[in-house]
C-alpha cells in the first residue's frame, strides 16, 4: 500500500474519529496537522472544499469522516466495532450527525443564534443525551459490551457539548452518560490520537 495520509485538525471532533479508527485498525498513516487559516495547498488539491479530514490512499480521495472510518475498519477490525454490520450503528450515528451535531453548534454558539437563548438549544441537545442514557441503562458501551463504531463516532461530539459548560454536565442526571464520557476521554486510545506532536 502507498502512503496513506490524513490532513486533519486536531481539536475538530470529525477529524477526531477518523484519526482514532486509522489508529485502531493500525494503518499507518502521516498525518498532516491543519492551520484552519493556511490550509495547505495539496489539500485543496485533493479536496477543494477545504474542510477536515481528508483522507488520501492510492489516488483514492476519502473527504468525510463516517467514511474514512469505514474504510479503516475494512482494512483491519479486531474487536468487532462493526457489530457484525448492526444496522443500529450506522442509525445511531446518523441520529448524531444530522440531529445532535444541528443542536450543538447553536448551543456551543449561542450568540450567532439569538434566536433562542442558549438554554434552547442545550435542551434540544439533552432529547439526544436522554437516549444515549437509556442505552447506557444495562452495560457500558452504546450498542454492545464493547466499544463499537457507535461510540466512537459520537464522543467526540459529546465531549465538545459537555465542554460547553462542564459544571452544569457534571450536575446533570446522566450518570451513566458522564462515566462513558469519561472511560472514553481517559482510554489509551484517545490519549494517543490527542496526543501534540
Amino acid at each position: 500500500m502507498s502512503e496513506v495520509v490524513l490532513y486533519s485538525f486536531r481539536r475538530c471532533p470529525y477529524a477526531m474519529r477518523a484519526r482514532l479508527a486509522l489508529r485502531y485498525s493500525q494503518v499507518p498513516v502521516r498525518i498532516v496537522e491543519v492551520s484552519l487559516k493556511a490550509k495547505p495547498a495539496e489539500m485543496l488539491t485533493l479536496s477543494p472544499k477545504g474542510t477536515v479530514p481528508v483522507l488520501s490512499v492510492e489516488g483514492q480521495v476519502i473527504e468525510e469522516s463516517l467514511e474514512i472510518m469505514q474504510w479503516a475498519l475494512a482494512q483491519h477490525d479486531p474487536d468487532d466495532w462493526l457489530l457484525q454490520g448492526d444496522p443500529a450503528v450506522l442509525a445511531l450515528i446518523a441520529e448524531n450527525d444530522q440531529g445532535f451535531k444541528y443542536h450543538l453548534n447553536r448551543y456551543k454558539y449561542a450568540e450567532r443564534y439569538p434566536e433562542q437563548p442558549m438554554a434552547f438549544y442545550r435542551a434540544e441537545g439533552e432529547v439526544f443525551l436522554q437516549a444515549l442514557e437509556r442505552l447506557l441503562a444495562d452495560r457500558d458501551y452504546l450498542l454492545a459490551d464493547h466499544l463499537s463504531l457507535a461510540d466512537v463516532a459520537l464522543a467526540p461530539f459529546v465531549r465538545q457539548f459537555a465542554h460547553v459548560d462542564r459544571v452544569w454536565f457534571a450536575t446533570t442526571p446522566y450518570h451513566r452518560l458522564q462515566a462513558w464520557l469519561q472511560r472514553f476521554l481517559e482510554s489509551p486510545l484517545f490519549v494517543a490520537v490527542m496526543a501534540k506532536t
